[in-house]
């Protein structure tokens, strides 16, 4: 079952990748992170920043930046809500314009509807092998 009005917040927030603003606009600034990447939990948004910029100084300048190399997009989304309480669950496929093999995470997204509208207050990631 998906709700609509989650699954629009989840896909938008992939379109957005590579334009940090609009793609944190759906992301609570006080959120929980995992990511398989992470060794600990993250906290907020000035935490992510910090995973974000370790994972640009480790890719090669050559590649360019994210958006242009990867296309990212949530699969088999599937959402439910409770009043103000929201949960998507997705696999999340990143193609490489490279051909390089797809990088696959099983995600799980907790969200919460304030004035702003639906955000994430938790995300949770797993890579794939």
């Amino acid at each position: 079952m998906t709700t609509p009005d989650i699954a629009p917040v989840i896909t938008a927030m992939y379109q957005a990748l590579g334009d940090r603003p609009a793609f944190d606009a759906h992301l609570h600034p006080d959120l929980t992170i995992w990511e398989s990447d992470a060794p600990a939990m993250l906290h907020g948004v000035a935490q992510l920043d910090t995973l974000r910029d370790q994972r640009a100084a480790a890719r090669p300048a050559s590649d360019g930046p994210v958006s242009a190399s990867v296309t990212v997009a949530p699969e088999d989304l599937s959402t439910e809500t409770w009043g103000d309480t929201g949960l998507a669950r997705y696999v999340l496929r990143a193609r490489h314009a490279d051909g390089s093999p797809d990088a696959v995470f099983r995600v799980t997204d907790v969200l919460r509807r304030d004035d702003t509208g639906w955000r994430i207050v938790h995300h949770h990631a797993e890579a794939v092998s």
